[in-house]
């Protein structure tokens, strides 16, 4: 009797059925994302996992490309439609949709508009990639373009899509719908939203993780390679090392110096009012059930805040943040009745120190509070001042210190016996010197400084003279 021949798992599926239209476009569409993908990752060494973290999927929804994080969505037949007509743009557009998911765009829109925030995050990215300077993925630098550049990376910010979001709001509709066109690329549907569950399409947490580690690699392989890179792609280095800086909500942050203890406090929901007052009409004064007067909160006891007043920090940077922290802990799920607070002054010295134990303290500080400093920034002083009140029993359980500054100074060089973090805001500082042993947090700026509005008047907003790009918008 004969043998059958051994199957052969890796050949290719063969089916009595002929293959549908709309299938072959759907292969094909495949395969020229293959071929999209190969040829720049030879022209793009440092993008290796970048390239190959989105696994493609045919979607006709879609426009020609869009992603969740997790897949990358193609429509074929526009696909395949580019990919005869114009290769090239296929590349940019390609790597348009990485770079949005290498800089977290996704998942960092927040409490902002998300019409301008797409606009801003399409600027971010063009930019990148105008500055890459590499033939297989250039197209024509128009004025639009070379004008939003401009305003976006003066005084020697990086433009990154925070950035371009504060200056869309000081725009024109004229011109936000200008820009728009202009920049528009890939479909930014699949986006997640904000404050809404999560459709069974859209990434996952591990999502946002992966694409955190691929940045933290790329931001090492560009440093390592940057001969390859070239000179055009310090844009990108910049972007990709802005994007690796986790920016973090003042609120959330200050969760992780939470501690969990009894608090008195009412609660007529937690008892049985009818065995209450059955127990009083029976025995006088004895009630069966008393009320709960305890209940376990978490929230902050003892907490060190120093504030950087040297000279290189800003003065308006240093207000804003003592008015978000003014606004958190006025609010009593944030701290107990009574606290243990000490908001401290320094520079190369520590200048003040305000004991904060009661939220009337609180307000009055507010009310009459003076910056004092200017001198040379040198953090030693606040963490031994801080270290001498532990040891004299000022702090019982101090949670941890929380200095904020532009980093340019000299860090103590051993670990004090408690939680330190430096936090920073704006764009304009220097974290390199930042111990290992300290936690080191970028807070979002938007959090702090009220946004830039908006001309009030539609009239005038519509106004030619005040759109700066009229001459294009009546071509």
């Amino acid at each position: 009797m004969a043998r059958k021949a051994p199957v052969d798992f890796n050949a290719p599926f063969q089916s009595a059925r002929p293959e549908t239209h709309e299938e072959w476009q759907a292969r094909m569409g495949g395969e020229v994302l293959a071929v999209l993908r190969s040829g720049l990752y030879l022209e793009f060494r440092f993008l290796d996992q970048a390239l190959g973290a989105l696994h493609p999927v045919p979607d006709e929804r879609c426009g020609v490309l869009a992603t969740d994080g997790v897949s990358l969505y193609y429509q074929p037949s526009a696909l395949l439609r580019l990919y005869r007509q114009n290769p090239k743009y296929l590349n940019r557009l390609y790597l348009h949709t990485i770079f949005h998911c290498v800089f977290r765009h996704l998942w960092m829109q927040g409490s902002r508009d998300p019409v301008l925030w797409h606009i801003a995050c399409d600027i971010a990215v063009e930019n990148v990639i105008d500055g890459l300077g590499r033939k297989s993925v250039a197209r024509p630098l128009t004025y639009v373009r070379r004008r939003a550049y401009e305003a976006l990376t003066a005084g020697g910010h990086v433009a990154a899509a925070a950035p371009a979001y504060r200056w869309l709001l000081t725009q024109t509709p004229g011109v936000q719908k200008q820009l728009a066109r202009e920049f528009y690329a890939d479909d930014h549907r699949l986006w997640p939203r904000p404050g809404q569950p999560d459709p069974p399409q859209q990434p996952t947490p591990q999502a946002q993780a992966a694409w955190q580690k691929i940045g933290r690699r790329m931001e090492t392989e560009l440093e390592l390679h940057a001969k390859e890179a070239g000179a055009e792609g310090g844009n990108l280095a910049e972007a990709v090392k802005a994007a690796n800086r986790s920016r973090s909500s003042y609120r959330d942050f200050l969760r992780r110096f939470c501690v969990l203890r009894e608090e008195p406090r009412l609660d007529p929901d937690t008892f049985d009012l009818n065995f209450y007052t059955y127990g009083l009409s029976v025995y006088g004064n004895m009630p069966l059930i008393e009320p709960v007067e305890t209940r376990e909160s978490k929230k902050i006891e003892e907490i060190a805040l120093v504030i950087d007043t040297s000279y290189s920090t800003s003065g308006a940077l240093v207000r804003s943040f003592l008015s978000e922290t003014y606004a958190l802990l006025k609010q009593r799920e944030s701290f107990f009745r009574r606290m243990n607070l000490h908001i401290i002054q320094a520079d190369n010295q520590v200048q003040r120190d305000h004991l904060v134990t009661t939220e009337d303290q609180l307000i009055d500080l507010m009310d009459h509070f003076e910056l004092a400093g200017g001198g040379g920034t040198d953090f030693r002083p606040a963490f031994e001042y801080v270290t001498r009140l532990c040891e004299e029993k000022k702090f019982q359980n101090l949670r941890g210190l929380l200095y904020f500054t532009d980093g340019m100074g000299t860090y103590p060089a051993r670990r004090p016996p408690y939680d330190a973090a430096f936090l920073f805001l704006g764009d304009k500082f220097d974290d390199a010197g930042v111990p290992p042993w300290a936690m080191k947090v970028v807070l979002d700026e938007d959090e702090f400084t009220p946004p830039p509005q908006a001309p009030a008047d539609l009239s005038a907003a519509w106004d030619e003279d005040e759109d700066l790009y009229r001459d294009l918008n009546n071509s």
